[in-house]
């Protein structure tokens, strides 16, 4: 079953379009939520400079990905896992790393501020995305999403079928003092992971592994280069229904898509707002993967900034974003709620005012530093450091999370 409105909503220039709806609205006086103060955006610009100049001197910035992740703590891990895929041709080991990345991505949302991994390789200690990351890695590693274990490196449906809370658990270390935020939410996330590629043969294979998307649109690049926006758009087609939001359309599920009555829009998706904001930082995690096995990826600037915690934090905290109410920032939220979801919206169309900025400051084309780079360089980073400094590191509002979205 098909629908142009929820296929409207799968593209990603209809986030770009809704977002500077909202952003349109907000500069006009329009939100009951915000005001904003674009002066703050050459600060802004600063302290993503320097956060980039400082981790990156040579400005050599790589994207914004999970692999980052992987690389917690100075370790190579990557050449760790290539040294077991030797041998594989380049297609299987395509499929082992995005069948890793794709795992890794859905488990990777807040962690808690309190929450910590203990790698034993290294000996090393790491917290929030890092230690989501490594933990992640360490479970693929040791055959966790596998159903064969002759053929440890891999996800399958099968594996996610029958995983559970307590599995996730002892991967994750947790115990009563060393809480993980959303551990069911995960774990329901995985299992649904696992019933989408069970029926989707012609997606997944009969096995139903993640990495079995690469077949397909690997075949595509050969007619014409794969693009980012089409990229974002197979994995929506394939895998909106994993969603725990509840949000649906035309019968058929949307994600992370949220009305908002500043969205504008005609038709049936009229006030949606999509974000789709793990499945396009899946996107940016799965550049490099493609990339190394032959097959770039064009058209990166076709996806937006990720509305999140530090992105969405960076704009709080430097003063661009601007509550009306002086409490906000002090009370609980929902994902749905209408100040979060505009907060979100905002996010991404002020990251596209943003990145002309830092390029402007650091010297880059748009061609040399895609956004991809600007988040990792970068926002992200200057977002995290800006929380850091102004808190115990914790972003700058409260959202009751399921593990899936924040």
């Amino acid at each position: 079953m098909s629908s142009a409105a929820v296929a409207e909503l799968r593209q990603a220039s209809t986030i770009r379009e809704r977002c500077a709806n909202i952003l349109r609205a907000v500069g006009e006086g329009r939100s009951d939520h915000f005001t904003l103060d674009r002066a703050k955006l050459a600060d802004a610009a600063q302290r993503v400079e320097q956060v980039t100049r400082q981790h990156y001197p040579d400005l050599r910035i790589p994207y914004h990905s999970r692999w980052r992740h992987f690389e917690a703590g100075g370790i190579d891990r990557k050449a760790e896992l290539d040294a077991r895929l030797a041998g594989l041709d380049a297609a299987a080991q395509a499929h082992a790393h995005i069948d890793l990345t794709v795992v890794s991505v859905l488990l990777d949302a807040g962690a808690g501020a309190s929450w910590r991994y203990l790698e034993a390789e290294s000996g090393q200690a790491f917290g929030r995305s890092e230690g989501l990351g490594v933990a992640s890695f360490r479970g693929f590693m040791q055959g966790l999403f596998s159903s064969d274990p002759s053929q440890p490196l891999r996800v399958d449906a099968a594996a996610l079928l029958r995983l559970d809370a307590a599995t996730l658990a002892a991967m994750f270390q947790v115990r009563d003092d060393n809480p993980l935020v959303g551990l069911e939410g995960r774990t329901l996330l995985l299992r649904r992971l696992g019933e989408a590629m069970q029926v989707q043969h012609a997606s997944f294979g009969a096995v139903g592994r993640p990495g079995a998307l690469f077949d397909r649109l690997a075949l595509k690049s050969h007619q014409a280069p794969l693009g980012a926006p089409q990229l974002l758009q197979a994995l929506l087609d394939t895998l909106s229904g994993i969603w725990l939001a509840g949000n649906e359309l035309d019968g058929l599920p949307l994600g992370d898509c949220w009305r908002h009555p500043l969205a504008g829009g005609s038709g049936p998706s009229a006030g949606w707002v999509p974000f789709h904001k793990l499945s396009q930082w899946l996107c940016y995690s799965l550049l490099e993967p493609f990339a190394w096995a032959g097959v770039p990826v064009a058209r990166l600037d076709g996806l937006t900034g990720l509305p999140e915690y530090r992105n969405g934090g960076l704009l709080l905290d430097s003063g661009v974003i601007v509550p009306r109410d002086a409490g906000f920032s002090s009370r609980r939220h929902t994902t749905g709620d209408e100040a979060i979801v505009e907060w979100r919206a905002l996010t991404v169309a002020l990251i596209d005012e943003l990145a002309p900025l830092v390029r402007q400051r650091l010297g880059k084309t748009a061609a040399e530093m895609p956004l991809a780079c600007i988040l990792e360089g970068g926002t992200w980073a200057a977002g995290r450091a800006m929380a850091r400094d102004l808190r115990d590191g914790s972003p700058p509002l409260a959202i009751d999370s399921d593990g899936t979205v924040f």
